[in-house]
């Protein structure tokens, strides 16, 4: 079973974002917790969304964030290989095809890797990514991308939330 932590209610700026992310991201990990592949696999109408497709997206939100723009990374596997172009949601199409324990290990792996980016600055928050934003090619601090992350894990939850209900009427943090 997935541990979760509070965040301190009072800390320095990068222990308070560090321990916020953390903190969503096991949310994730906990309402996905015994949860076997076809529970994961299921949509509640009118969306297809799934929560084995949200462990996979987020993975791959996490690789991108931390492991692309801010450290400069090429992209690693499973998501090199992908034909983004023929299939944009490939992430969440494909992730009823992996087993639940697949789909836990790719979040936790990529979050271990993406801490370890992050260790590495030393919690410099102004530290800049190796790559501008791509749309408006101004320069990422490390700041950003936690409170951006932060901010796509709890959306990610809100909707997590309704769909551990709906599957078997678990509800909570």
């Amino acid at each position: 079973m997935t541990e979760r932590t509070d965040p301190p209610l009072s800390a320095d700026e990068f222990t308070t974002l560090r321990t916020f992310l953390d903190f969503h991201r096991r949310t994730l990990l906990l309402k996905t917790d015994g949860l076997d592949a076809e529970q994961l696999a299921r949509t509640h109408a009118p969306s297809t969304m799934t929560l084995g497709g949200l462990l996979k997206h987020l993975a791959l939100v996490e690789d991108s964030w931390f492991g692309e723009v801010l450290a400069g990374h090429e992209p690693s596997e499973p998501w090199a290989s992908v034909d983004w172009d023929a299939d944009r949601d490939w992430e969440w199409h494909t992730a009823v095809q992996d087993e639940p324990d697949a789909l836990r290990a790719l979040l936790r792996d990529t979050i271990a890797r993406s801490d370890a980016v992050v260790d590495a600055l030393g919690g410099d928050l102004d530290h800049p990514a190796a790559r501008p934003h791509r749309r408006t090619g101004e320069p990422i601090s490390l700041r950003w991308i936690l409170v951006h992350m932060i901010e796509e894990y709890a959306r990610h939850n809100g909707h997590a939330d309704l769909l551990r209900e709906a599957i078997d009427g678990v509800t909570g943090e």
